[in-house]
């Protein structure tokens, strides 16, 4: 707080400092603050950006702190952030109800002239971008990349429950099972519910453990060419 009114009138929480006072980004070693471009101060130990598209209505307070808003916060990182990080801090984004994929395309026409807006839109209409839940199911996204096989919708509603990943065309639902929501017995009895009820609707449930996902993705990949083969066979005839 301290930092930030040190910088004077119209000075934000910025860039990586936002981002992990909003709980979508790790703590930077160096605070970062934005002024207004015409503002001569100079703050010691503190990164300052001057800009002259940071509007009010991009500001609020959070713990007392002026800081650049969710969307804000954002738009400035994605100019820095490698896609997988900027990936994840807007999947985190949404999973704490701060704004949802939709709503950040919707909101990059208020920010003409910030540069971080031309790679949220590539990346936001891109084909992988895909939205997950946890970082378990973004590494079995890039399983399925690197063995290059069909890119899965992820996140649906199939047969009244929400699956992690769905192939339509060959019927087949694929759960990533991780260690903190599926180890207790209540959790594994609702999930055989779950099967249960794909295999009823003529769907083919598959599941794979945190441990292998993480520490064995050559057998993920063979299960799933030979699974996606024999179901693409049974679907031609």
């Amino acid at each position: 707080m301290a930092a930030v009114l040190a910088c004077g009138p119209g000075a934000a929480l910025s860039y990586e400092s936002a981002a992990a006072l909003w709980g979508i980004g790790p703590l930077p070693s160096t605070l970062e603050v934005t002024i207004p471009m015409a503002s001569p101060r100079r703050c010691d130990d503190v990164h300052v950006h001057r800009r002259p598209n940071l509007l009010e209505t991009h500001v609020t307070v959070r713990e007392a702190i002026p800081v650049t808003k969710p969307v804000r916060t954002t738009i400035d990182l994605a100019a820095r952030l490698n896609p997988a990080r900027l990936e994840r801090m807007i999947n985190e984004a949404d999973r704490l109800g701060l704004f949802s994929p939709e709503g950040l395309i919707a909101a990059l026409d208020e920010y003409p002239g910030v540069r971080g807006v031309g790679p949220l839109r590539s990346m936001l209409g891109a084909r992988i971008f895909r939205f997950t839940d946890s970082e378990l199911e973004r590494r079995f996204l890039r399983i399925v990349e690197k063995a290059r096989l069909p890119h899965p919708l992820t996140q649906q509603n199939v047969a009244g429950f929400r699956v992690d990943f769905f192939w339509p065309d060959l019927g087949l639902v694929v759960e990533t099972d991780g260690l903190t929501y599926h180890r207790t017995p209540a959790q594994q009895a609702r999930d055989r519910v779950r099967d249960q009820a794909h295999l009823a609707a003529g769907l083919t449930p598959l599941r794979f453990t945190h441990a292998q996902v993480r520490y064995e993705p050559d057998r993920v990949v063979e299960t799933l060419v030979m699974l996606m083969s024999r179901l693409g066979r049974a679907r031609a005839a």
